[in-house]
């Protein structure tokens, strides 16, 4: 496990995201697909999250976003090459 309970495995064509905390564990599998295919092999797992979680944000779902701040789980798209995208959450 890493010091942030978040580690990415693979090298191509798909990855491995080994999520773990004391009270949780799970992996989350990324593997190309229809939405995927202009995104570098290394990037594969960050495109592939940020259109899914910009998607279902679409969908505008009460259920969605119940379970969603349940979890204090928030998504905001950000043009590309934005600044201060390390460590900074806004708000």
């Amino acid at each position: 496990m890493s010091s942030h309970g978040l580690s990415v495995k693979g090298d191509t064509g798909s990855k491995r995201i080994a999520l773990e905390c004391e009270h949780q564990s799970g992996m989350l599998y990324v593997v190309p697909a229809e939405s995927s295919w202009v995104c570098s092999d290394d990037k594969l797992h960050a495109h592939a999250l940020a259109g899914f979680f910009r998607q279902l944000g679409q969908l505008e779902n009460p259920a969605i976003d119940e379970v969603m701040q349940r979890w204090g789980l928030y998504y905001r798209a950000r043009e590309i090459g934005s600044e201060g995208h390390d460590d900074q959450v806004e708000g």
